[in-house]
């Protein structure tokens, strides 16, 4: 997409940025960097500079730590990825009670990842964060990919490891917020299938959002504590009331986990670092039920359901007033091997979850969307989720179409179906993990643990969802990340008009290596974040047209 943007000159070869009086007092507050999918298809990642090294990091939004591998950690897993050396005196690093205070990281599929907790100087596109806790992994059996080292939590500091056992130890991002840091306490994700997408801090990536007025804001649920963790309830995980659910426009009746508990409504999250869509066995059976010929698998992932792979037909799921539609390529994982004309196929179905939270969206969700996760803001707002679509389209995809993405886009997955219809399993729900006598809600203004109270509320105290015609959206920061592609239109003497097209090179970087290093490093072409440019915008500006040149950000 060519879009034009207000006020930026290309000068000599090099970068010169022109912003208004208000622009230039906060434009160090809002940061944009790129994200990849790693090859494997299970995570996005981006890169982070600790002290003068450079890691890739696999993005999740249900933790909140940062964790990087250390060279003492022997295991296989790690072995194959770039690891901070812990033999190279950085200048910057700072230990936790000599390298002794423990760091453990346990997954749902059984992995972990073990050390300690350090500090150490953090960067992220032009931002630099002095002393940020995070954890050094000597013992890990999680697998990584495409040289990603770590993973960078953006979750809340309640499901912190590090923040429960180091004081001034914050996460990184409610660091942030907590320190009025960034021009506005959130942050936005744009995933994408086959190439990069953005994280951006502090702002909305307006290459992505062009009509703010389509964001539909979810304030966030409340949970109470677990026995006597503390006597209030506080947020806990990205996590929305699901409202409604239909299949090809035809509702499908939702049955909460814990109805007493939750005021009857499905709680779903929101999660980058989860490659799929999970809900419970009663609303996925149900779902499924409306495909002709769906059947449950149940072979290598318990809950895996196969539907025909000309299905046409469209998954709806409803947040706060809008529907957020899910096309067949969207939804399906690909072929099976013991039948071409079934697929395998998005949501699977898990037993109920003893925190209440039916629902998990992850990235196939995710890249349907432009997400926005604002943190909220002590005594006056709080946490929200935007969900802006990426689609309009509500009709199901051709055929036609969804044959050639199978063509290209997926994999024959080897698959033994059974031989005999599969029945539904009866989940038993476990005993609620918090406790319920300390009340929680949807919404709910705290006095602590979020963004600094100076910060102007854009939202104010809303439990419901906000009608965007009543919101100041103007306030909130917009940002463009930096354009892969120029053109440049001359006029010569004569009049003549020649067009010529210049692309921005990707430089190679050094990863798990300070500069000058003799130990080897891994050499990577990827964005560096001391060469990623950003600057602000405000929708007022957007009007304004940049001269002599149209810019890609595709």
């Amino acid at each position: 997409m060519h879009r034009l943007v207000s006020l930026l000159y290309f000068v000599l070869g090099s970068w010169a940025i022109s912003i208004s009086s208000r622009e230039a007092a906060n434009a160090s507050e809002a940061f944009i960097t790129s994200v990849t999918l790693s090859s494997d298809g299970l995570s996005y990642y981006t890169v982070i500079g600790l002290g003068d090294m450079n890691f890739r990091v696999s993005l999740d939004t249900a933790s909140s730590d940062l964790w990087i591998m250390a060279s003492s950690c022997s295991t296989s897993a790690c072995q194959t990825v770039p690891r901070y050396p812990l033999t190279y005196e950085s200048a910057t690093y700072q230990s936790v009670n000599e390298n002794s205070t423990q760091f453990v990281a346990e997954y749902a599929d059984g992995t972990i990842a073990g050390g300690f907790v350090a500090k150490e100087s953090f960067h992220l596109s032009n931002l630099t964060v002095p002393n940020q806790a995070f954890a050094l992994i000597t013992d890990s059996n999680v697998t990584m990919t495409d040289d990603i080292s770590g993973i960078l939590g953006l979750g809340f500091p309640r499901i912190s490891t590090i923040n429960a056992t180091s004081t001034n130890s914050t996460p990184f991002f409610p660091s942030l917020a907590q320190q009025g840091l960034l021009q506005y306490p959130l942050f936005g994700l744009s995933l994408t299938r086959n190439s990069t997408g953005t994280l951006s801090l502090g702002a909305i990536d307006s290459s992505v959002v062009t009509n703010l007025s389509n964001v539909e804001w979810n304030p966030v649920v409340e949970f109470s504590p677990f026995g006597n963790e503390s006597n209030s309830s506080s947020y806990y995980q990205w996590a929305i009331p699901l409202t409604s659910l239909s299949v090809n426009g035809t509702s499908v009746a939702l049955s909460p986990s814990y109805p007493t508990v939750t005021g009857n409504h499905s709680i779903a999250i929101f999660d980058v670092g989860t490659p799929g869509i999970y809900g419970p066995w009663a609303d996925v059976s149900k779902l499924f039920s409306t495909f002709a010929s769906a059947r449950l698998v149940n072979e290598a992932v318990v809950g895996q359901w196969a539907v025909p792979c000309d299905s046409a037909i469209t998954l709806s799921f409803t947040f706060g007033q809008r529907n957020f539609t899910l096309q067949p390529t969207d939804y399906i994982i690909g072929e099976t091997s013991g039948d071409p004309g079934l697929c395998l196929a998005w949501p699977i179905a898990l037993d109920p979850s003893p925190d209440g939270i039916d629902w998990q969206f992850g990235t196939p969700f995710m890249r349907t969307v432009y997400t926005v996760f604002s943190y909220g803001i002590d005594t006056l707002e709080p946490p929200m989720i935007g969900l802006y679509s990426l689609s309009n389209a509500t009709t199901p995809e051709s055929t036609s179409l969804i044959n050639s993405f199978l063509a290209s886009a997926s994999e024959v997955i080897g698959t033994t179906l059974p031989n005999s219809l599969l029945l539904t399993p009866t989940a038993t729900t476990p005993a609620y993990s918090f406790n319920t006598s300390v009340p929680a809600s949807t919404g709910a203004i705290v006095q602590a643990a979020l963004a600094t109270s100076t910060y102007s509320p854009i939202f104010g105290a809303v439990t419901t969802i906000p009608d965007s015609a009543t919101l100041n959206l103007s306030a909130i920061p917009l940002i463009q990340p930096l354009p892969t592609v120029a053109t440049y239109t001359v006029t010569d003497s004569a009049g003549m008009i020649s067009t010529s097209v210049s692309r921005i090179s990707i430089p190679s970087i050094v990863l798990g290596a300070p500069p000058g290093w003799s130990s080897a490093g891994f050499t990577v072409r990827a964005p560096a974040f001391t060469l990623l440019l950003s600057f602000v915008v405000f929708p007022s500006l957007l009007s304004s047209l940049l001269h002599c040149t149209s810019l890609d950000f595709s």
